[in-house]
């Protein structure tokens, strides 16, 4: 188990696209850290530098006290699961798990005895002598961690390993490994774009977005204090509501007839991005904030209000048992619940 420290580590190909601006970030031992964003920000790109599969054009990686820029990924004693299993179709399970080993040159009886060990926590006892083709899509993905944990790493690397499985089984795998995680105590990186994900499993979050680190922190700060307006779109289902609102007088105006009840941010403004997560806005009030609703969409253990406040899109979150209507709804905006955003630059104020 190590640390895992990036000191301004950049990469930048030949054809000048820098693919990751330079990061310096630091994982703790024992820490499981998602890399998370949407397709093409960096975050393979990040996780195969670490693994020694991509070059670092600039900056140092270090595992533990070693420095292993230029090490093989052979020699930097980590474990990868990836999106697509990569398992021997014509190899047994137990075969699979303890191929690795085999090439290492591991005596029979050790690999036997750390194949076992792996399928007994991982639940693979009776499958060891089947073939990859001959299980689900959950246990082939066992049978790839299971080959990862035989080789008693210091550091786990997730490549999005649940993006091929369907909705509910995606749910079950990921509590699997958490709890694997953090009975084995390994240090892992995790890569995915499924915010959910991110939210449920991570220690820390680390949001990338066009190559660029955009915050770093745990779950419930990157909900609840989003660093930019990027995070605060990106993390939450649905996003944050984001109204631009302009400063006149002391007040906050969506346009000439919508005054928002909010004391506006100490800033030599003239307009601000409003911020609200659809749960934290409330049903009723006096009247003087109105939502225009036209869609409910119906959720099963909530309701989504879908509609436009002062002309801008908005949406509301309602317990199962509210009374839910399109039309005009009057609503409260509480005052410490909302977020303030550049602009322009789209940095939280």
């Amino acid at each position: 188990m190590a640390q895992v420290t990036l000191n301004q580590v950049r990469k930048t190909y030949p054809n000048g696209h820098q693919a990751v601006h330079p990061c310096s970030i630091k994982i703790p031992d024992g820490e499981l850290v998602v890399l998370v964003g949407p397709s093409g920000c960096g975050k393979s790109t990040l996780l195969r530098m670490i693994a020694g599969l991509e070059d670092i054009t600039d900056g140092e990686l270090m595992i533990g006290a070693n420095v292993v820029n230029d090490k093989d990924p052979a020699d930097r004693n980590i474990a990868m699961v990836f999106q697509n299993y990569a398992l021997y179709p014509h190899m047994s399970v137990a075969k699979n798990m303890g191929y690795g080993l085999k090439n290492r040159g591991a005596s029979k009886t050790e690999i036997d005895a750390k194949v076992q060990e792996a399928a007994r926590i991982l639940n693979l006892g009776e499958y060891l002598e089947r073939r990859p083709s001959q299980l689900s899509g959950g246990q082939r993905q066992r049978v790839a961690m299971g080959r990862a944990i035989v080789r008693d790493p210091e550091l786990f690397l997730f490549d999005e390993p649940l993006s091929n499985l369907d909705a509910k089984l995606r749910n079950q795998m990921r509590i699997e490994i958490r709890a694997l995680q953090q009975r084995l105590g390994v240090t892992s990186v995790y890569v995915t774009h499924d915010q959910v994900e991110a939210m449920t499993m991570a220690d820390r979050i680390i949001v990338l977005n066009a190559g660029r680190v955009e915050q770093v922190g745990t779950p419930t700060e990157i909900y609840e204090q989003p660093a930019s307006t990027f995070v605060a779109g990106f993390m939450g289902a649905p996003p944050m509501n984001l109204m631009t609102a302009q400063i006149t007088a002391g007040r906050l105006q969506l346009n000439e007839e919508t005054v928002l009840p909010l004391d506006p941010p100490a800033v030599a403004l003239e307009t601000v991005l409003v911020g609200y997560r659809p749960e934290d806005v409330r049903l009723g009030g006096d009247g003087s904030v109105v939502l225009h609703v036209e869609i409910v969409e119906e959720l099963g253990a909530h309701r989504l209000l879908h509609g436009t406040l002062g002309g801008q899109p908005f949406s509301l979150s309602v317990g199962k048992d509210e009374q839910a209507a399109t039309g005009p709804q009057s609503i409260t905006l509480p005052r410490d619940r909302v977020h303030f955003f550049h602009p322009e630059r789209g940095s939280r104020i």
